[in-house]
């Protein structure tokens, strides 16, 4: 992945600003189902809600945010790989990797009330009620607009470093409202312990978050990808996980030490 920096622009216009440098500040570490391959992850209502994939293994599931325990969960069919989730009302869409079909469920009960198909491959989702629309990735540098109700795709946009440069396999998505009320974007880079944030409106990435360091050297040997954020309603924590993980961490995203 590029990393960003400042970039000379043409005559007359401004250089996009270089992307903030943060980190985790852990908060409090909670258990983690180790064979969850977390795909989706959000909380809503006091529920955290969670995708998991795998063929024939896949979930999905409503759980405590504060035990990790596992409340409802549903099995997808041995044939679906399951992807991201995200909440819209009282309806959760959930992802499936490259089958191309969308999962409509009931929220109180997780169990599925419809499908719509997509093209390409589905990785994370995110809901973004200020716009009245849902954010996608699919494993390139690209974000796809699509309507909540049908899942028809309205738009798109292409993401960007601040020197221009592409910033691909972007993974879970969790949209977040920033102090003014627009939406941004978190995503998970994928094989990496890097969260971006982007500003959807243009595609550029405003901050790189460095989550390295969360699990020892021990437990990442029998543990799979970061990947998993799910802002913490109110305030401007976050949980955050990964596909085997066994814990949870409660954080918040600082400044990077120089």
């Amino acid at each position: 992945m590029a990393t960003a920096g400042c970039s000379a622009a043409p005559a007359g216009t401004a250089a996009p600003r270089a992307a903030v440098e943060l980190r985790a500040d852990v908060l409090e570490e909670i258990p983690h189902d180790p064979e969850a391959f977390t795909q989706g992850f959000e909380l809503v209502d006091g529920v955290l809600y969670e995708g998991t994939g795998l063929e024939g293994s896949s979930t999905m599931r409503a759980t405590d945010p504060e035990t990790g325990e596992v409340r409802q969960e549903v099995p997808l069919p041995d044939d679906l790989f399951g992807e991201g989730i995200t909440v819209v009302d009282d309806t959760i869409w959930q992802l499936t990797w490259q089958e191309g079909i969308a999962i409509r469920r009931n929220r109180a009960t997780l169990a599925e009330a419809g499908r719509a198909t997509y093209d390409g491959e589905g990785w994370g989702l995110c809901h973004d009620p200020a716009a009245n629309r849902l954010i996608m990735s699919n494993g390139t540098d690209r974000l796809s607009f699509r309507d909540p109700e049908t899942f028809d795709e309205t738009g798109d946009t292409e993401v960007r470093d601040s020197d221009g440069e592409p910033v691909a396999e972007l993974n879970e998505l969790e949209c977040v409202p920033d102090q003014d009320g627009r939406i941004q974007v978190y995503a998970n880079v994928w094989k990496t312990d890097e969260i971006v944030r982007i500003d959807p409106a243009s595609g550029r990435v405003t901050a790189t978050i460095d989550l390295s360091g969360l699990l020892s050297e021990d437990e990442r040997a029998d543990v799979d990808v970061l990947n998993g954020i799910a802002a913490i309603p109110g305030t401007n924590e976050f949980l955050v996980t990964g596909k085997l993980w066994p814990t949870t961490f409660r954080v918040r995203f600082v400044t990077a030490s120089p």
